[in-house]
């Protein structure tokens, strides 16, 4: 895996740990960790950030961040998303603010540990290989089910971790999110 968004990425998430904020690292990192290497140009964070922790979030990374407060302050109060850019890389870190719901206690229960080794150990939570699978499913559905790279993600992952996934999981929320014939298309192909 690339350094440069994990090294980011970790910089918001340990803001996050440090103000009890649940999250999950998502997205294309979490789909690379658990499947096939792929680039990416960003980052995503899945948070349950509340207005209370918009200052403290803002003080910990606005001088190493492009952060906008009134920009994170909206996302939080209509739950939707903000970025953040890292001023000496450009890398940009998207912050999804959920709506709560079942599926987000779940992937946030079930979230992973990771550590990675560069001046020092550091952690960060990632998404479940089931949990990429599924949130990949729902967005390749929500976009009109166009985006090949999001299909190649949920492939990768599917063959990568093959025999070590719970299907009964798997297809429980396929069906609670409506993408069970997604998931059953998605299981043939990696075959």
């Amino acid at each position: 895996m690339q350094n440069e968004p994990i090294e980011v990425s970790l910089k918001v998430t340990g803001v996050f740990e440090k103000l009890g904020v649940p999250y999950l690292i998502g997205g294309s990192l979490a789909s690379t960790l658990h499947g096939m290497v792929r680039s990416t140009q960003d980052a995503d964070i899945v948070a349950e950030m509340r207005l209370e922790h918009l200052q403290p979030f803002v003080s910990s990374l606005q001088d190493e961040f492009y952060v906008d407060d009134e920009m994170i302050a909206e996302a939080i109060q209509r739950y939707s998303s903000f970025n953040i850019i890292h001023r000496e890389t450009f890398f940009k870190v998207d912050v999804f603010i959920p709506r709560p719901r079942p599926f987000l206690q779940s992937q946030l229960a079930r979230a992973q540990k990771q550590t990675f080794s560069f001046e020092t150990e550091v952690s960060a939570k990632f998404a479940s290989p089931e949990d990429t699978i599924l949130s990949k499913l729902e967005w390749y559905r929500m976009s009109g089910e166009v985006s090949e790279r999001q299909w190649r993600d949920i492939l990768g992952v599917l063959k990568v971790r093959a025999g070590e996934l719970e299907l009964d999981y798997l297809q429980k929320w396929a069906g609670e999110l409506r993408v069970s014939d997604l998931l059953e298309r998605a299981l043939k192909e990696a075959e």
